[in-house]
């Protein structure tokens, strides 16, 4: 009885996981006769696979090397994190519902040029390095897996990539590789094989010890912008614009968003963000437990940060660990990519989005392959790809303020908004976010 009552419950758990991925890729939406859990998978949208994506190589270095280096000294920043990146993501999320356009297009209609072309910069730099450093970190993952040199994987999966993206589409390459990132739950299950001293972790959790070094500012610095990331801004509104087009709505049937609406992308964000945080609380968790309480301070190589994994899976420590970091490439690599076309195609006026096929869309595809392709030339020149994935975070955090800034203005605009404007709260959140974000930038020069 035991073992069909959990062999049910798996099936039903992946059952609700492929409806959810059904929902994303179809913009399908919730009937009356579904149950409660159903709604909300149903309810799970563009927020789920912005999460997803937000744990890319470069999350899953950058969290590594904060556990290592600072044991569970820094575990707060996955509380005090969560309510700021859902605030941003839920600003892009309903800016893109009412106004029917992504994050550029609606700058485009808003302001001037060198402010719609200085966001795009913006996004672009931050973009390219990350998709570099996460393509060196795949591959360097896969050498020590396979002891075939990461100069022969990092092109292998750029032509991947943009395969899948020109010839199926980003919605496939989720459905299919969403199951590849289950295996970071290996580092949910490790902390309760790995001896983590709870007590302190939890005080940990709850009572920040701050230390003024430019280590340890570089690293919350890394850590916000690897959680709040530019890109992921642009990819929220132009998704959710997306999930409309794909009902078939055109640009005025598109504007507005009712109640109902917010309330399903609320529950989405919501998910998404805590999915990403969660994870990123338990890999700093474990890696501090493992790595850090044996005096592996510095993470040099992806040999090292495989090794937090092998108090439950011994020599598979380095699959699970290559697995991880594949998936969650494959996941956020397009949306890097993705981002970044979406951002040009909106600000250029071009036609352009990942539902249509490269005839279609060639200037959108193009942009598409010629980010790709810059990030596979900085691989070749020589970066060390641990050091590429934390650095290409701190690079994040450092570039997002002026595009959460704009963020905050356009959803405070009711010319923009309507009646859909940020409410006292949001608009507080927003702006704390923008502080934060800005002090820990100014922290990081000044130290």
């Amino acid at each position: 009885m035991d073992t069909w009552s959990s062999r049910s419950a798996a099936h039903k758990l992946v059952a609700y996981y492929n409806l959810a991925s059904k929902n994303v890729s179809s913009g399908q939406t919730a009937t009356p006769n579904q149950t409660r859990i159903e709604l909300f998978f149903a309810d799970l949208g563009p927020g789920l696979i912005t999460g997803c994506a937000d744990d890319d190589p470069s999350g899953i270095s950058t969290y590594s090397m904060a556990g290592a280096s600072f044991g569970y000294g820094l575990l707060w920043t996955a509380l005090f994190s969560y309510p700021l990146m859902v605030t941003v993501q839920m600003m892009c999320g309903r800016l893109g519902m009412v106004t029917g356009r992504g994050l550029a297009g609606v700058v485009r209609r808003r302001y001037s040029k060198w402010v719609l072309w200085g966001a795009c910069s913006l996004l672009i730099v931050a973009n390219v390095i990350n998709i570099a450093a996460d393509l060196g970190g795949m591959a360097d993952a896969t050498q020590m897996l396979t002891g075939v040199n990461s100069l022969v994987w990092t092109p292998l999966y750029t032509a991947v990539i943009v395969g899948f993206l020109f010839w199926s589409s980003y919605r496939q390459i989720a459905r299919i590789f969403k199951w590849i990132t289950l295996v970071l739950l290996a580092y949910v299950i490790t902390a309760f094989f790995a001896g983590v001293d709870w007590r302190q972790a939890l005080v940990a959790t709850l009572r920040p010890q701050l230390a003024w070094s430019r280590d340890y500012v570089a690293m919350i610095v890394g850590i916000l912008g690897t959680t709040i990331s530019p890109y992921l801004f642009f990819w929220q509104a132009s998704q959710e614009v997306e999930e409309e087009r794909a009902q078939g709505k055109n640009l005025a049937q598109r504007k507005g968003a009712t109640e109902e609406d917010l309330r399903r992308l609320r529950v989405d964000v919501l998910t998404g963000m805590f999915a990403s945080n969660f994870i990123m609380y338990f890999i700093i968790l474990t890696t501090a437990a493992t790595l850090h309480a044996h005096g592996v301070l510095k993470i040099e190589t992806a040999k090292q940060a495989a090794e937090a994994l092998r108090p439950l899976a011994g020599n598979l420590a380095y699959l699970l660990f290559t697995l991880g970091l594949i998936g969650t490439g494959m996941l956020g690599v397009p949306v890097l990519a993705g981002s970044c076309a979406y951002a040009i195609s909106e600000a250029a006026a071009w036609r352009g989005s990942l539902a249509r096929k490269p005839r279609g869309a060639r200037k959108f595809y193009g942009v598409l392959a010629a980010a790709m392709t810059i990030g596979l030339a900085i691989d070749y020149a020589g970066f060390d790809a641990v050091k590429m994935l934390f650095w290409s975070a701190v690079i994040n955090g450092a570039l997002a303020p002026p595009l959460i800034l704009l963020i905050v203005l356009l959803t405070n605009d009711r010319k923009v908004m309507g009646n859909r404007v940020n409410s006292p709260l949001e608009r507080a959140l927003g702006w704390a976010t923008l502080a934060v974000m800005t002090a820990a930038a100014a922290a990081l020069v000044i130290a």
